[in-house]
């Protein structure tokens, strides 16, 4: 019997009305600086970078960050204008509070601990938590024009993030799998 294995990653998502948002200017920087490949998945802040897992142990997976998720509270979370890892991503920046660099740590210890997830680079690098709109196809000659037109822009949320989102690969784009609610059920 063969294992299949599929691509995953777990982010917390913002809440539909700031996805829009973001997905409005993920859809400029397509337009505009012919960069897609931030449209390949929902406006997210990865907590646990792409792993593969084989799909027979995916409830074993499930069940892991559902008892991790539980143990968690909602996280408040503030996008605060936009930032780069020049030359090649621009990003809305999102603000580096304890809880976000406490659930992060958290959840990447949990994987390594329990399931033997580990990716290696982030393991040896801060977190830098963002939410991407222009991305890898961004050409330098277009990522200096759009870094010009976002870096000064003004944009700023607030609130709160109530579930972990296991995101799976099909193939094309990153696809919402399940939600992990933090925080105990009442």
């Amino acid at each position: 019997m063969t294992q299949s294995k599929r691509r995953f990653f777990i982010a917390l998502l913002p809440p539909a009305e700031i996805q829009q948002i973001a997905n409005k200017i993920k859809q400029h920087f397509a337009e505009v600086y012919n960069s897609c490949a931030a449209q390949k998945s929902p406006p997210h802040i990865t907590l646990q970078p792409p792993f593969e897992w084989k799909l027979e142990d995916l409830t074993f997976l499930e069940q892991k960050l559902g008892e991790f998720a539980i143990a968690q509270s909602p996280i408040s979370m503030t996008l605060d204008g936009f930032s780069a890892f020049k030359p090649r991503v621009i990003f809305i920046n999102v603000l580096k509070t304890p809880e976000l660099l406490a659930i992060q740590k958290a959840l990447m210890d949990e994987l390594e601990t329990s399931l033997r997830i580990v990716h290696e680079v982030s393991k040896n690098r801060p977190f830098s938590p963002h939410l991407t709109v222009g991305f890898r196809d961004l050409t330098k000659a277009n990522f200096y024009k759009a870094w010009d037109e976002f870096k000064e822009q003004q944009l700023r949320f607030e609130f709160l993030v109530s579930q972990l989102t296991l995101l799976i690969h099909n193939g094309q784009r990153w696809e919402i799998h399940q939600e992990f609610l933090l925080g105990k059920k009442e």
